[in-house]
C-alpha cells in the first residue's frame, strides 16, 4: 500500500462538478492498494496517518499528529501511485490491486480511520474521474509505502 500525504490547509475532491467531500486544516491522502497488500499493509498506513507528527508546536517544529491538532483528513483512492515507468513511456499498472480487492481496503481503511480516532473523514469516489483541490500547507508532503518499512530498507 502506498499513500502520498499532503498537509493541508483546506482542500475538496469533486466529482462531475460537486464537491463530495471538503476538509479544513489537516491532510491529503492519496491512498494507492497493490496488488498484495491485507490488512496489515492497511493497519501500518492508517497508525501512520494518524501517528506522524507533521503539525507544528507553537516554536514551529512538527511535533504534533494530527489528533492532536484534531485536524481533518480526505482520502482519496489513487491506483496511479502504482504505476511503473521503467520500460517505454506508457505506464503499467500490472502491481495495483484489481478494483474488487481495492475499494475494499480503501472502504476498509476509511472504516479504520473512523473508528480509531474522532476525526472529520472526508472521501472520494472509488474509480471516479475526481479534481482535487488542495492549498498546501508548507508545503509538507511525505510518501509512504508499506513495502519499504516491512523490507527494512532504509
Amino acid at each position: 500500500m502506498r499513500a502520498i500525504i499532503q498537509r493541508v490547509l483546506k482542500s475538496n475532491v469533486s466529482v462531475d462538478n460537486k464537491i463530495i467531500g471538503e476538509i479544513n486544516k489537516g491532510m491529503t491522502v492519496f491512498l494507492g492498494v497493490g496488488e498484495d497488500d491485507t490488512e496489515k499493509e492497511l493497519d501500518y498506513i492508517a497508525n501512520k496517518l494518524l501517528n506522524l507528527r507533521i503539525f507544528e508546536d507553537d516554536i514551529g517544529k512538527m511535533n504534533f499528529s494530527i489528533k492532536d491538532i484534531n485536524g481533518e483528513i480526505l482520502l482519496i483512492s489513487q491506483f496511479t501511485l502504482y504505476g511503473n515507468t521503467r520500460k517505454g513511456n506508457r505506464p503499467s499498472f500490472s502491481k495495483a490491486a484489481k478494483p474488487e480487492k481495492a475499494i475494499k481496503l480503501y472502504n476498509d481503511m476509511i472504516s479504520y480511520l473512523n473508528k480509531n480516532s474522532k476525526l472529520t473523514i472526508k472521501s472520494g469516489t472509488f474509480q471516479a474521474h475526481m479534481e482535487v483541490m488542495i492549498i498546501n500547507d508548507g508545503p509538507v508532503t511525505l510518501i509512504i509505502d508499506s513495502k519499504v518499512a516491512r523490507s527494512g530498507v532504509k
